[in-house]
């Protein structure tokens, strides 16, 4: 018994040796060793035999690579009055958005063209191949006994590092050596949490990175997205205070650096938001906030409506988009599906996390320009850049109704066509009498 607790305590130590000389410290410091690099070159190697296999046995015929073209159909109005057949537009209408609805559909997982070994996304994909049946076999015992395992423990490390670390911080008199090591202690804990992801992450655009005093905005996909952003940065976060862990949390950063926390009284109070924001950014010696203007998580196919009141603070808006690579592990938290702890299991137990992150060039509001119309220009900014649809819906349809004024967007063109058609028609007697004439 003795000696089992022996070699136990033996592999105890050498697991912590590895992960903190070859996993913690280089990360602590933004080096990087290569392991991840030829991991992921692996796993590259992998998918293109799973392609490969799928193409044999013709199972990519199965899937929607090229959607089919939709017949667009013109409902013929009966000389400008009612109908039966004019309620075939509402029919093809509804039709169409149940076949193909752009909005609904980026609250779910993106879809993948092939089978990534982590989830079946295709009923077909229950047996390809014993070859591939063994690799499937293989790399749930690596995610789920290797990876897992020290995921979580960097995971554990990095977030208690990050309490106690802002916290020792807090009490510091000396603001400008206060501030260095807040922003010191941030990068290497959300660093050694973003190698708790496996994460490989590509920045362009340095030049462009957000400055102080300047509101950051980018695309929001996952609560990750905080991580990928701080690993080569620190900013300011804005949100909701909470309770239990996540408010331990809070309260810790919020001691070392200036972090804007809001109660859900203040949440409802639009100016009081407001008047919080412009009072942080006109400190031109603050960390820029880091806000995402579409106020829920979207599965990184598209963008969706930017809310106008991050645009009406005032100040340099600095443009970010995220990409993620779904092929590796889906990053979208589709939170009507999953819990926050069922999505970072699901997460730590993924290939990897692989995402691009552009810089883009800051922006300012133009003369005559309103917020809502500054915050469209900035939308449709990352979307090009992220390679991302630019949608004008909003976010909000994840979990509320359609608002109003789409529904009398919808009742004002089908009644222009009505209307339109009648005048044509009160034309025609016109023009024949003319003609007769």
């Amino acid at each position: 018994m003795e000696d089992l607790w022996s070699i136990a305590v033996v592999l105890l130590q050498v697991w912590f040796s590895v992960m903190i000389g070859f996993i913690m410290i280089p990360a602590m410091f933004g080096l990087s060793l290569g392991v991840t690099s030829v991991y992921i070159q692996i796993l590259v190697k992998i998918l293109e035999v799973t392609v490969r296999k799928l193409d044999e046995k013709a199972y990519l015929q199965t899937q929607y690579l090229f959607p089919r073209p939709q017949k667009k159909i013109i409902v013929d109005l009966h000389k400008g009055e009612f109908a039966l057949s004019d309620s075939f537009y509402f029919y093809i209408k509804g039709l169409e958005s149940i076949v193909d609805d752009q909005v609904t559909q980026r609250f779910s997982s993106e879809e993948l063209v092939s089978w990534n070994l982590l989830t079946r996304t295709n009923h077909n994909f229950h047996y390809i191949s014993l070859r591939l049946t063994i690799i499937w076999g293989l790399g749930v015992i690596i995610r789920y006994c290797v990876l897992f395992p020290l995921r979580i423990t960097l995971a554990i490390i990095g977030l208690t590092w990050l309490v106690i670390g802002t916290t020792l911080v807090g009490f510091l008199p000396n603001k400008r050596l206060k501030n260095w090591l807040s922003e010191l202690v941030h990068l290497m804990c959300y660093r050694i949490c973003a190698r708790g992801l496996s994460a490989t992450i590509q920045y362009h655009n340095k030049e462009n990175k957000p400055q102080k005093g300047g509101i950051c905005v980018a695309n929001h996909t996952s609560p990750i997205d905080i991580v990928i952003l701080a690993n080569d940065g620190c900013y300011a976060m804005v949100g909701q205070s909470h309770g239990g862990l996540m408010g331990v949390i809070q309260r810790s950063m919020v001691r070392s650096c200036p972090h804007v926390w809001f109660e859900r009284s203040e949440m409802r109070d639009r100016n009081a938001v407001t008047s919080r924001l412009r009072a942080h950014v006109a400190a031109k010696t603050n960390l820029p906030i880091l806000i995402f203007p579409e106020g829920t998580c979207i599965n990184n196919t598209s963008v969706m409506m930017f809310k106008k009141g991050s645009f009406e603070i005032g100040g340099t808006i600095y443009p970010v988009a995220i990409k993620y690579d779904p092929r590796f592990g889906d990053a979208f938290w589709n939170s009507a599906k999953y819990n926050m702890v069922n999505y970072l299991l699901r997460m730590m137990t993924s290939w990897a996390i692989v995402v691009n992150v552009w810089y883009l060039p800051p922006m300012t509001r133009r003369e005559g320009e309103d917020a809502a119309q500054f915050a469209n220009r900035v939308k449709s900014a990352i979307a090009h850049q992220g390679g991302l649809l630019d949608m004008a819906w909003d976010g909000s349809l994840k979990r509320a109704k359609v608002k109003e004024e789409f529904k009398e967007q919808q009742q004002k063109m089908y009644s222009s066509m009505v209307m339109g058609k009648k005048g044509r028609n009160s034309q025609e007697p016109h023009t024949e009498t003319t003609r007769r004439q």
